[in-house]
């Protein structure tokens, strides 16, 4: 969910370059003249994301672009930003013809992948600060290494960090370096794996149906039998829950509740709470948390909350669980429990408040509860001052 302010005024704003009529924009989009016009007039917004991503495409604009969607980095001193990992990213070293930098001493291999796991930490802990200001320095040392599986971890912890920065075409990019990367070693899940994050960027620049076929693929290619270890099982269930939430955004219920199945008996043979491989999560928590996401997405809230029942919170990294949480305070403000949602709102900004910043649905909730609420709780002043929607 974008901030419906924003929203408006970036359509309104687009269509007027472009001189198009509210009329036009809604037959091209394949929307309705009245939802145009509610969104341009700054009404609540909560639109479905597959009516996002016809309005974005309409306009010949990036999803991010049209809700908004910005970096909020704060706290470093050292000028960390989204413009470092663009540059290396875009390193002319990688063009052909051109002389990688190579100098210096290679640190150990054992250093460079305790240095990747310090990364992965950070990402999951929420502090994208440090790791913004972090990523630059570590591709470099894995290149010097010549560490293909270190490198395209690292690149793709930035196609991951580069998603919630709302830098979504070089979110894609770098899940490419990662491919890439992977296809030089020899651990065909690690590779199979980043085509799930390559398929995640896709569905961030509103391109679902290209990122539910990417993870199909691939998890026929892999699917695992009866006597895989657990982390085969990991990997592909991993890639059914990626298929099923492209499924949720094109607002395809049938196809999502196939993924849900398939995966639900999935992970039922793992025992013992989720599995952590690959920096893929999977077991039974996952897939309650992704199925509350799939109802709430689908305006289905009484099953969304009987979904978030299932969940375990020890099974769960910090921004999983907070993601998870946000889902749950929309299902309980679309059932008409705000203050609860306020509350579960509170709950997932205290994991991690600069993660939270960067999550546009958290501050659309905000924005929403503010103005249905007639007396604002404490929880929801804090809220409407974290995230800025007051200005």
């Amino acid at each position: 969910m974008p901030e419906a302010g924003t929203l408006g005024r970036q359509i309104r704003k687009l269509r007027k370059e472009q001189d198009v009529t509210q009329e036009q924009l809604a037959e091209r989009a394949g929307v309705s003249v009245d939802l145009i016009k509610k969104l341009e007039q700054g009404g609540r917004n909560d639109i479905r994301a597959s009516y996002l991503m016809r309005i974005a495409a309409a306009l010949d604009t990036e999803m991010s672009v049209l809700i908004g969607k910005r970096p909020r980095i704060s706290g470093r001193a050292d000028g960390s930003s989204v413009l470092a990992l663009r540059d290396v990213l875009l390193d002319r070293s990688l063009l052909p013809g051109f002389s990688r930098d190579d100098d210096g001493v290679p640190a150990p291999a054992a250093a460079v992948d305790d240095t990747v796991s310090a990364a992965w930490r950070l990402y999951w802990a929420g502090d994208f600060a440090e790791l913004t200001a972090r990523i630059p320095g570590l591709v470099g040392e894995a290149r010097l290494a010549r560490l293909p599986h270190a490198l395209a971890q690292a690149y793709q912890l930035a196609a991951c960090l580069l998603v919630h920065f709302g830098s979504d075409n070089l979110a894609t990019l770098a899940a490419e370096r990662a491919l890439a990367s992977a296809a030089d070693g020899d651990d065909e899940l690690h590779w199979a794996t980043l085509h799930g994050t390559y398929a995640w960027t896709l569905l961030h620049q509103g391109r679902p149906r290209e990122s539910e076929d990417l993870a199909v693929r691939m998890a026929e290619r892999i699917e695992p039998t009866f006597t895989s270890p657990p982390q085969h099982l990991v990997v592909w269930g991993g890639l059914l829950l990626t298929a099923m939430a492209a499924a949720v955004a094109d607002a395809r219920t049938a196809a999502a509740e196939e993924y849900i199945s398939l995966a639900s008996a999935a992970a039922a043979r793992i025992t013992g709470g989720d599995r952590h491989d690959y920096q893929v999560s999977f077991g039974p928590t996952q897939v309650a948390m992704q199925t509350t996401h799939a109802y709430t997405m689908l305006r289905e809230p009484g099953r969304a909350l009987k979904a978030a029942a299932g969940v375990t919170r020890g099974d769960l990294f910090p921004i999983s669980y907070g993601r998870h949480l946000l889902d749950k305070a929309h299902a309980q403000a679309d059932a008409g429990y705000g203050r609860a949602a306020a509350t579960t709102l509170t709950d997932a900004a205290a994991l991690s408040p600069v993660w939270f910043r960067h999550q546009g649905p958290a501050r659309s909730l905000v924005e929403r509860l503010r103005e249905e609420e007639t007396k604002l709780s404490t929880d929801l002043r804090r809220l409407v001052k974290l995230t800025g929607v007051d200005r």
